[in-house]
């Protein structure tokens, strides 16, 4: 598993340890996991197609939902197959170049998650507290520069971590105790000083994360003061309604980023950070379209109506037929 230079050892490959080995739990754990990465994929492509199909739909925040749901979908499926092989297999083996790639790719999903969730919240102050110039202030072209800023940054973020990481000298073991190539366990196996490396992970936490979540937090600042002011209780309710699904959203992918990457890597429970990232890297991708479905009624009229439609079609071609 690991492969010798002449003057120098180094480690071309990693071992995955994953979950347990237990033969009674692999075929249960992968039903479940199949099970999620399907429902994620098939209830986030509904959405996408909602979304392009209906001209009801087609409103900034519908936009901005499309590029999560993408997203989603992108995020899941960097650690879900592999997860899945590596369960149901004896050979737990990932190339370095590829758990490199998987690091990276992982960390700019993550990091565009960041910055469209802001510019979600964004959005949500322009439509509670300045309704009346709303489309006028997201119109298309500033949703596409949104959008386009996020995935850009989302992509040159996380550069400089990854091939600090990779620079690193992996030579006392190659097995990750995690389900996938994370920062934190490839740090707990590498032989050299990656003070260098969590340097670079504090800037980036300040500078994206810790950023992302104070002008998120601005803007709800406002909404909510916005909100506080209506004079009656059913114009506030209407008023919370549309941001409700956003900000359940938010909670939740705050609430595990902070159980998961603020601390130092040197205090990090590689046993605990497993099931947290199960938690963020596959449960948070199902549960985005649930959320935004279950508490948003133009999904679910178009939901209905898509329905209606269906069964009216199948109704009258049994008509036809007879």
């Amino acid at each position: 598993m690991a492969e010798f230079a002449t003057n120098e050892s180094y480690i071309t490959e990693f071992v995955i340890l994953g979950f347990s080995n237990s033969l009674e739990q692999k075929v249960p754990l992968f039903l479940i996991f199949l099970l999620i990465y399907l429902f994620t994929l098939v209830s986030n492509l509904l959405i996408i197609t909602l979304i392009f199909l209906h001209r009801n739909l087609h409103t900034p925040m519908y936009f901005f939902l499309c590029n999560l749901s993408f997203l989603d979908i992108f995020l899941t499926s960097v650690t879900a197959p592999n997860l899945l092989h590596n369960i149901i297999s004896e050979n737990k083996r990932i190339s370095f170049s590829a758990c490199i790639a998987q690091l990276f790719l992982f960390n700019i999903l993550t990091t565009v998650e960041y910055m469209l969730l802001t510019s979600m919240s964004y959005d949500r102050y322009q439509a509670i507290c300045n309704p009346l110039r709303y489309y006028q202030n997201m119109n298309k072209n500033t949703c596409q520069i949104f959008a386009g800023m996020a995935w850009i940054g989302g992509f040159l973020a996380p550069l400089p971590i990854s091939i600090s990481i990779s620079a690193l000298p992996f030579c006392s073991s190659n097995q990750i105790n995690h389900i996938f190539c994370d920062v934190a366990p490839l740090l707990k196996i590498a032989c050299g000083d990656t003070s260098a490396t969590e340097r670079l992970i504090f800037v980036a936490g300040v500078l994206v994360v810790l950023n992302c979540f104070i002008l998120t937090v601005t803007s709800y600042v406002f909404i909510i003061s916005t909100i506080l002011k209506l004079s009656t209780s059913k114009g506030r309710r209407k008023a919370f309604s549309t941001c409700s699904s956003h900000l359940t959203a938010i909670i939740l992918f705050y609430a595990m980023i902070a159980s998961m990457y603020m601390k130092r890597p040197s205090s990090y429970s590689l046993d605990e950070g497993k099931v947290q990232s199960v938690l963020f890297s596959n449960i948070i991708p199902m549960l985005n379209p649930v959320i935004y479905t279950l508490k948003n009624n133009d999904v679910k009229e178009t939901i209905n109506r898509m329905t209606h439609i269906s069964f009216k079609s199948l109704r009258s071609r049994r008509d036809t037929m007879k």
